[in-house]
């Protein structure tokens, strides 16, 4: 029996640049395709960039800058209503691959102003598989994005296995992880802002308490 193979690219975006994200993660497929992987992941909110600001501005006595970041970010948030990943979608098919990426997305359908720091899945045949939004974003990122319904947190099938994915500290919440345990999870991605011991214990402990094979895939800014 054939053995998974799994490329983990662990690279910076175009920090706020959407399409160069993109392209960046376009061209870092068509790279690990030459090893020929089933699967290809890309960390939390890659496109375009991980708000790291949240950590560090100063509430009120950074706010211009604040402001500034906040609109840029608004900016360059993917629409899926939008054709913006069509050339990762057509990657996916061109190689034959399996992508799991984080994006920054931008709801186009209700409040057209909510953002949210969502999990996409792309299938070999260049199909979306899922899209699970974090349902509870982490202390100051909720200044940034809003509070995911769950309605994408599935374990899907694909030639690289049952995977399934929840980003940064949303695994630590046992319900969300039993979600996923409970519908036969193989492969389980962690994309993530943490790092450190106490990161890579976490996902020990998720091996052993899901039975299951655990990707960590760490921000690089």
């Amino acid at each position: 029996m054939r053995m998974t193979k799994v490329a983990i690219v662990q690279r910076a975006p175009a920090f706020l640049d959407k399409q160069k994200s993109i392209a960046l993660a376009v061209a870092a497929v068509k790279e690990a395709a030459a090893q020929k992987p089933d699967l290809v992941v890309f960390t939390e909110a890659f496109i375009p960039g991980y708000p790291t600001w949240v950590w560090r501005l100063r509430p009120g006595g950074d706010w211009n800058l604040s402001e500034e970041l906040y609109k840029r970010l608004f900016d360059n948030a993917v629409s899926m209503e939008s054709d913006d990943l069509l050339p990762l979608y057509e990657a996916a098919r061109e190689h034959a691959v399996t992508i799991l990426c984080g994006i920054e997305e931008r709801d186009s359908q209700l409040s057209r102003s909510t953002l949210y720091n969502t999990l996409i899945i792309i299938g070999p045949d260049g199909t979306l598989l899922n899209k699970h939004r974090k349902l509870m974003p982490t202390n100051p990122e909720r200044m940034v994005w809003g509070f995911g319904d769950a309605s994408g947190l599935k374990v899907v099938e694909t030639p690289a296995g049952r995977i399934g994915a929840l980003p940064c500290w949303e695994n630590y919440m046992p319900l969300a992880r039993y979600a996923l345990y409970s519908q036969g999870v193989e492969i389980y991605i962690a994309p993530t802002y943490d790092s450190g011991d106490g990161w890579l214990g976490s996902l020990q402990h998720i091996a052993r308490e899901g039975r299951c094979w655990v990707l960590g895939c760490g921000n690089l800014m």
